[in-house]
């Protein structure tokens, strides 16, 4: 009896797994970071000819950010390759998101030092390297948004499943004890 019960909930909540209709499909989000990860590869020459200690009359504050740029990449790097491994994971598109979102506003802070102490040609760079890889992060914006909206809506049926399950067995009667 209680087989038949879960096979009806299995029917009911169908595959959880299944691809939504507008969520992309593993395969172009895969592409997605694979370029973003590309381009952030691509920034971290960038940012080693960027030298804020030789900066005269700068403040420390662009040296504690070049560093900060710098980790940030990298840890941007880990977590994009995290989420090619687990793209279905909300914690790790978030945290992607967070990350460029971060290294995004530090670049930005950085290219103006870099433009007023050292060579505004590199500071283009630096700028032109964060415009490359706006389309990368529109396209993760938007599936950190489905990807939400699919758990929030998987939630609610597993949610909605429970309570229906809840008020089934709620109403069987109670077990004859036998002696």
């Amino acid at each position: 009896m209680k087989s038949h019960y879960l096979a009806l909930l299995c029917m009911a909540v169908g595959p959880l797994g299944a691809q939504p209709a507008g969520i992309s499909s593993e395969w172009d989000i895969r592409a997605a970071l694979q370029g973003l990860s590309a381009q952030i590869a691509r920034l971290q020459p960038v940012l080693e000819q960027v030298h804020p200690k030789e900066w005269e009359g700068a403040s420390e504050t662009y040296l504690r950010q070049w560093e900060s740029t710098r980790a940030q990449a990298s840890a941007v790097q880990t977590v994009v390759a995290n989420l090619g491994r687990e793209p279905e994971k909300l914690s790790i598109a978030l945290d992607v998101f967070f990350r460029l979102q971060n290294l995004e506003t530090l670049l930005g802070s950085l290219a103006e030092g870099v433009r007023r102490y050292q060579n505004p040609a590199l500071a283009d760079l630096l700028s032109g390297v964060v415009a490359e890889s706006s389309s990368s992060r529109q396209q993760l914006r938007q599936y950190v948004m489905d990807l939400a909206q699919l758990k929030e809506q998987e939630f609610q049926v597993m949610d909605r499943e429970a309570q229906r399950c809840r008020a089934f067995l709620s109403r069987q009667p109670a077990p004859v004890k036998k002696k």
